[in-house]
């Protein structure tokens, strides 16, 4: 056998035509209440398995769920929720379980992916590894961390630009596939879909467009940059420092896991879009933040780190329109006027929403379809502020 085709046959095979083809439909409106869960059966991932004490969730007494009411229509939650394209919701009030609901013939052990929420977990493990001295200031530079990276756009970016958005590299968010795919939607079909390349691959050559720190520019390629850097200065694979840092202190009740990228055995853990966990276990990271970083009792995130997660810049009046949102922390939404309230937010419809003023917090787990109605986010967050209104049941 020549060495050619002994190479070949030694290379690891990549994802079946009928696999591609099924990730392909990720997205399709038709079926994504069922592909936006128990994606590891489709996608290469990474397993977070749970640890020590599970972090009891108390049941409170069942909360009312209000009305909505939208132009001349009313209804009640079922509606709310069948319009709102929601799969899975639960609300917290004073740490107790008030509301929970499975949709869709998903349940209590269903993993769902959470999207870009999997940004603010990211934006926790830096924070835990920067209080460990393994990150020394949030002012290093990426390529301090990552030298791979001093060539390029991300050269000059510091790690708090990184955690802001505002990196200044020259990338669009903009998944145009097709003919003339967009470098979001090439990324994203060789990293995840065809698993041929790492998705922060292009991060070392990528070029500078605006300041780093000038301007805000949503980039899940910042968040792949952090994963790199975590992972470089941690010394261990992010699922691997997830799993005993945040998941096994959280107290979670189910194994979580990441979405990988590249060829199988030599990608890393897909942290700007793809953590998986069961819906209470999203609802304990919200709790969590909303307890300044306390979870079952113990100080899991460092004293004040999700005070500043959750400083938000606010947006210039022309931006919020667009993006429908206020503001932006680290990695973190302001995704409304409600003081204090911040959420971790995913592509269609994924949230943790926290409102300290009423100490509430909602997760909802949905299927947006990928053109997104107009008046969506308005009724999705006008429902949330009800919810957090409502009194506490007694």
């Amino acid at each position: 056998m020549s060495p050619l085709a002994a190479a070949a046959q030694s290379a690891p095979a990549g994802p079946s035509p009928a696999v591609i083809a099924m990730r392909e439909q990720w997205l399709n409106p038709a079926v994504n209440s069922f592909t936006f869960r128990d994606t590891d059966k489709v996608f290469e991932s990474r397993a977070v398995p749970r640890s020590g004490p599970v972090w009891p969730l108390e049941q409170g007494a069942k909360l009312a769920m209000p009305a909505h009411s939208t132009g001349s229509m009313v209804m009640g939650y079922d509606g709310w929720a069948d319009r709102t394209f929601t799969n899975a919701l639960l609300v917290m009030k004073d740490g107790k379980v008030v509301f929970e609901d499975y949709r869709n013939r998903s349940d209590a052990t269903t993993h769902f992916i959470s999207f870009s929420m999997a940004k603010t977990i990211t934006a926790l493990l830096v924070g835990i590894a920067l209080d460990e001295h393994k990150i020394r200031s949030l002012d290093d530079k990426a390529g301090d961390y990552v030298p791979e990276l001093k060539a390029g756009g991300y050269g000059d970016a510091t790690i708090r630009q990184i955690l802001q958005m505002r990196s200044g590299v020259d990338y669009e968010e903009r998944y145009d596939f097709g003919e003339h795919p967009s470098l979001a939607a090439t990324i994203h079909m060789n990293a995840i879909v065809r698993n041929k390349m790492r998705f922060a691959d292009p991060a070392v050559t990528i070029g500078k467009k605006t300041v780093p720190g000038s301007t805000f520019n949503y980039a899940t390629l910042d968040t792949a940059v952090l994963g790199w850097i975590l992972e470089r200065a941690t010394g261990e694979k992010l699922e691997t420092y997830t799993a005993s840092h945040l998941w096994g202190p959280l107290g979670a009740e189910a194994g979580g896991f990441w979405l990988a990228d590249g060829p199988q055995g030599t990608g890393r853990a897909l942290n700007g879009m793809g953590y998986n966990a069961v819906l209470r276990d999203f609802a304990r990271l919200g709790q969590m933040m909303l307890d300044g970083g306390k979870a079952n009792g113990k100080q899991v995130i460092p004293v004040g780190w999700v005070g500043q997660m959750t400083t938000m810049i606010p947006f210039p009046a022309v931006y919020g329109r667009k993006a429908e949102f206020e503001g932006y922390g680290y990695q973190t939404w302001q995704v409304d006027k409600e003081p204090g309230a911040y959420s971790a937010v995913g592509l269609a419809g994924q949230f943790i929403y926290v409102h300290p003023t009423t100490r509430t917090v909602i997760v909802k787990l949905s299927y947006n379809p990928p053109v997104e109605p107009e008046w969506l986010t308005g009724e999705v967050l006008s429902y949330f502020h009800a919810i957090a209104n409502a009194p506490a049941p007694k």
